[in-house]
C-alpha cells in the first residue's frame, strides 16, 4: 500500500511521554498518548498526507535518555536510511528530545538524510542555512531551560511546603496528631499541621534510648514494650517492622522532609535530639547485612559478655563467637554459686573452615576482664587530660584537612569550567562548518563535560560548606569529647548491655592471639582523642 501513496506525502509519526503516569492522562486528565496520536492525525489529514508508520515511547526521559539509547527512535532513524517515509510527525519538537546539545543535531540529521521533519504545534524546523542552525540550536538550548524551570517548580512544589514547615499530607506519623492550620490550598482544601502526642512521644523516646544506650534490636523492642502493656496505634501489640520504621523517621528530630528537601529544625516537632537520631542510624547501618565483614556494633546484647560481633581470631581472621558446654561450675569467688563456663571460639577452627594456629578458644570471663581493664584505664586518662588541650588540637587538624581539600577541589572546578566554556565556544564554529569536531561528537562532550563540572560543582560548594562551618566542626568535637567523659561517668554503675554498647562504640575491632595477647583497633571518634595513648601496655 506504501507504494501507492504520493511520494512526499508519506509520514512517520513518533509520540512520546516521559513518565508512565503520562502514558494514561496528562495535568489536565486527558490521554497524553492518545491526543498526540489524535492532533498527528488530524494535522495529516488537513495537510494531505498520509501516515504509514507510528512508533510510541512509553515513559522515556528526553532529559536523560540519549538518543542512541532510545529504541524507538533508532527504529525511525533505520526506516529513513531506508527511504520509507518523507515527513517525521511530532505533537511538539520536544517529543523527539529535550537534551539541549542533542536535540538539534538529532533534528538534522534527519533534514541531512532527505527527511522534512514537522511539529503539529510548531511548522517545520530547517536547517536551510547556518542561521537556521544557529537559530534552531538556541531555540532548543532555550526550550530545554524552560522545560527544566517547570520540572524543578513541579518537584519542588512539596518541597517547598515541606521546608516552610507544612506537612505534605497522608497519615502522621506515630508520636504526632494532625491539627487544622487554618490555611487552606488552591484546591480549597484545608491544610494540616502536625503536633506532638506526649503519650505517643514517650514511647518513641524509648525505642531511640533502648536501641541506641542499650543496644536493643527492633525485635526486642518490640517485645519491651507489648511486655509492659503499651500498644501500636492501631490498639495491637507492637511489630518489629513498626519499630524499625520509628527508627529510620527523621521526623523525630523536628526535620520534615519530601524527597530532597528538608525544613528546618522545627522545636515545636522535635521529640529526640539529633545527634541520638545520628547515632540510631549508625547502629542501624553497622548491624545490616551488607556491613557483615566490618560490622562494629552488636547485633545481640542480651548476655554478661562484653564483647559481640567485634571481637576476631587473630591467626586466622575468623570471627569469635560465644558459647557455653551446659555444664555448671562453682563459682571462683563464690563457690555457693554456680555459673555456666563461656567462652568465645573461633568459628573458623571448629567448623574448620580455615587453617588456625591459634586456640580453639578464650574463656570469656578472663577477656572480658582484659577488656574492662582497657576500657576503664583510658577513660582514667581522658579524664586526666584539659578538655581544651584535646579539642583545640583536633579541631586545628581538621580545619587543616578541610582547607586543603577545598584548595583541591577549587582548581578541578576551574580546570572542568575552562574546557566546558572551550567546547560550548566550538558550537557556533560547529554550526557554520569551522570546527574540528563534528556536530555529533561535540553534542557528546558537552553534554559529558556538563556532567562532570556538575559533579565538581557539588563537590565544590560541600567543601566550601564545610569550611565555613569550622564553628559547627569545634562544636561537633566538644560533643565527641563530652560523649566519651560520658561514657566513663556512667560505666562503673551501667548495666551489662550498656557496657556493651559502650564499648562497641569506642572498639572497632579486637584481634586475639595465644595466651590472650591482644590487638585493638579504636573507632575514629575515640582514636582522635587517644593522644598516642600505649594501649598495647595497658592491655598487658
Amino acid at each position: 500500500m506504501e507504494n501507492n501513496i504520493l511520494i512526499g506525502t508519506r509520514v512517520d509519526c513518533l509520540y512520546r511521554v516521559s513518565t508512565d503516569k503520562q502514558v494514561d492522562y496528562d495535568d489536565k486528565s486527558q490521554a497524553d498518548i492518545p491526543m498526540q496520536r489524535r492532533e498527528c492525525h488530524r494535522f495529516c489529514e488537513k495537510m494531505g498526507w498520509t501516515i504509514v508508520h507510528e512508533e510510541q515511547e512509553d515513559g522515556v526521559s528526553g532529559h536523560k535518555v540519549r538518543a542512541e539509547n532510545r529504541d524507538k527512535l533508532q527504529i525511525i532513524k533505520e526506516r529513513a536510511k531506508q527511504g520509507k517515509f518523507d515527513i517525521l510527525l511530532v505533537f511538539m519538537f520536544d517529543r523527539i528530545g529535550r537534551i539541549a546539545d542533542e536535540t538539534p543535531f538529532v533534528v538534522e540529521w534527519f533534514v541531512k538524510n532527505g527527511i522534512r521533519v514537522w511539529s503539529t504545534q510548531e511548522g517545520e524546523q530547517r536547517f536551510d542555512t547556518h542561521t537556521d542552525k544557529l537559530t534552531n540550536y538556541i531555540r532548543f538550548w532555550q526550550a530545554d531551560g524552560e522545560s527544566e524551570k517547570t520540572s524543578i517548580r513541579t518537584k519542588t512544589a512539596l518541597g517547598q511546603l515541606v521546608a516552610d514547615g507544612g506537612f505534605k499530607g497522608g497519615m502522621a506519623p506515630y508520636g504526632y496528631d494532625l491539627v487544622k492550620s487554618g490555611r487552606f490550598n488552591k484546591r480549597k482544601h484545608e491544610v494540616f499541621m502536625l503536633a506532638v502526642n506526649e503519650a505517643e512521644a514517650a514511647v518513641v523516646r524509648i525505642v531511640f534510648e533502648k536501641y541506641v544506650q542499650e543496644g536493643f534490636g527492633v525485635q526486642r523492642i518490640a517485645s519491651y514494650l507489648n511486655d509492659l502493656g503499651y500498644r501500636a496505634r492501631s490498639g495491637k501489640p507492637w511489630h518489629h517492622a513498626t519499630i524499625r520504621g520509628i527508627v529510620c523517621n527523621l521526623t523525630y528530630t523536628g526535620v520534615l522532609r519530601c524527597g530532597e528537601s528538608r525544613s528546618e529544625v522545627l522545636p515545636q516537632l522535635q521529640i529526640i535530639e539529633p545527634e541520638l537520631y545520628e547515632a540510631a542510624q549508625h547502629i542501624r547501618v553497622s548491624r545490616s547485612k551488607d556491613y557483615e565483614a566490618t560490622r562494629t556494633v552488636p547485633r545481640n546484647i542480651a548476655g554478661n559478655s562484653l564483647l559481640s560481633g567485634n571481637v576476631f581470631c587473630g591467626h586466622c581472621g575468623a570471627r569469635l563467637t560465644l558459647t557455653t558446654n551446659g555444664k555448671r561450675y562453682p563459682c571462683k569467688n563464690d563457690p555457693n554459686r554456680i555459673v555456666k563456663r563461656v567462652r568465645y571460639i573461633c568459628y573458623g577452627k571448629t567448623r574448620k573452615q580455615t587453617e588456625c594456629d591459634g586456640q580453639t578458644g578464650y574463656t570469656a570471663h578472663t577477656l572480658d576482664g582484659i577488656i574492662d581493664k582497657v576500657v576503664r584505664q583510658i577513660f582514667e586518662r581522658m579524664k586526666a587530660v584539659p578538655k581544651s588541650e584535646i579539642v583545640n588540637i583536633r579541631y586545628k587538624e581538621k580545619m587543616e584537612e578541610r582547607k586543603a581539600l577545598l584548595r583541591s577541589i577549587r582548581a578541578e572546578h576551574t580546570k572542568v569550567s575552562a574546557e566546558l566554556n572551550m567546547l560550548k565556544a566550538e558550537v557556533i564554529k560547529s554550526l557554520r562548518g569551522e570546527s574540528a569536531f563534528s556536530q555529533d561528537l561535540l553534542g557528546s562532550l558537552i553534554s559529558d563535560c556538563e556532567t562532570k563540572c556538575l559533579e565538581v560543582q557539588q563537590q565544590l560548594e560541600a567543601a566550601q560548606l564545610a569550611y565555613d562551618e569550622g564553628q559547627a566542626v569545634l562544636e561537633h568535637l566538644n560533643a565527641q569529647y563530652d560523649d566519651i567523659i560520658s561514657w566513663a561517668d556512667m560505666y562503673d554503675t551501667a548495666s551489662m548491655e550498656a557496657k556493651k554498647m559502650i564499648v562497641n562504640c569506642l572498639i572497632k575491632r579486637v584481634e586475639v592471639y595465644r595466651d590472650y595477647k591482644l590487638h585493638i583497633d579504636f573507632n575514629i571518634d575515640f582514636e582522635q582523642f587517644s593522644m598516642g595513648m600505649d594501649i598495647v601496655a595497658i592491655a598487658a
